[in-house]
């Protein structure tokens, strides 16, 4: 691909030749057809010393004079992630392969792919140029949208959605019924609650491997647009996450929470039922927000458990340095 398309494309300004460029890469590894970008000058002295073609560079970073051809952009960084899906090779269409197993009711659309042994079920509908791993099972009445990339092993229970450019990695299971029991308080025997709600994941999601979602139980957990997810991660059922929220590996969000839009969690925090962590809050990794509790503030960073803001938490921590210190001194005395 050329220089000059990539940039017209990120609505960069190329600086110096146009060249050809066949795919990102870094300082080591870079060809003399790769593409780099630099956020430091330490970075860029190393991109510029390289065999690469070109660098990706921010307007503050970018030199005067420069012997290889620079693309400037505002956020280099992100620039550099936009190039690399423009660069990244299209898979080719692999078609249906005679082991999947394709109820006759079930509509694909265009040039959808299905591997190996993978079943769909009755009713179920694949929008155009969607991929369907080996082994995965789409149950019967699932909805996937349009150029969805669907991992080996995944298993859609019926009752979910998915929308268009969705990415589900391999042992993803979306739709299981939740953890929700009744219990019988004379025999001490529990009973499950109906759980016969929907699953609903809008567009530009991506589910990390082995992370698994509930259905709602008479309602619905949504996941909405932009929203990513990293691997062993369980969303319980009617969770609601907003859009373009981010959650680390090992998370656990109990039944009936939600995350509002652009909140960032850490790995293995561990949220419980009926709480709300508001928009644009950051949770430290191995935070705990209790039942019911509700964690606010735009930017505000929390941590501990339970979660507090950082500063609190890190003034607790300080005094109990402080006592045991001074409890350290009275002993030795």
């Amino acid at each position: 691909m050329k220089l000059s398309a990539i940039a017209a494309a990120l609505g960069a300004e190329l600086r110096g030749p146009d060249s050809d460029i066949g795919g990102v890469a870094s300082t080591v590894s870079a060809n003399p057809a790769s593409l780099l970008f630099a956020e430091d000058a330490h970075s860029l002295a190393a991109a510029l010393a390289s065999s690469a073609a070109a660098v990706i560079v921010s307007p503050r970073l970018a030199p005067a004079s420069c012997d290889k051809p620079l693309l400037v952009a505002a956020q280099a960084r992100l620039a550099f992630a936009r190039a690399a899906r423009l660069l990244r090779p299209a898979e080719p269409e692999t078609g249906l392969h005679p082991s999947a197993v394709i109820d006759s009711s079930a509509i694909l659309g265009p040039h959808v792919s299905v591997g190996p042994h993978a079943v769909i079920e009755a009713g179920a509908q694949i929008g155009e140029g969607t991929r369907i791993g080996a082994g995965s099972v789409i149950g019967s009445g699932v909805k996937i949208g349009d150029h969805c990339r669907v991992y080996p092993r995944v298993v859609l229970y019926p009752g979910t959605e998915l929308g268009n450019n969705v990415v589900l990695h391999a042992g993803v299971v979306l739709g299981s019924d939740g953890f929700g029991y009744v219990r019988d308080q004379t025999t001490g025997e529990y009973l499950q609650f109906p759980q016969q709600g929907r699953l609903i994941v809008e567009d530009n999601v991506e589910i990390g491997a082995n992370t698994t979602i509930d259905r709602g139980a008479l309602e619905e957990t949504r996941i909405e647009h932009g929203v990513k997810i990293d691997n062993l991660v369980h969303l319980g059922h009617n969770v609601r996450i907003g859009h373009d929220v981010v959650i680390a590996a090992q998370t656990g969000v109990s039944g009936s929470s939600s995350i509002g839009a652009n909140a960032i969690v850490g790995g293995q925090v561990g949220i419980g039922d009926h709480a709300h962590v508001g928009e644009h809050v950051v949770l430290g990794s191995g935070s705990g927000i209790l039942t019911y509790k509700k964690v606010r503030g735009p930017g505000v960073v929390f941590w501990g458990r339970p979660a507090r803001p950082l500063r609190q938490y890190l003034k607790e921590l300080a005094a109990l340095a402080r006592l045991a210190r001074s409890s350290n001194d009275e002993e030795d005395r």
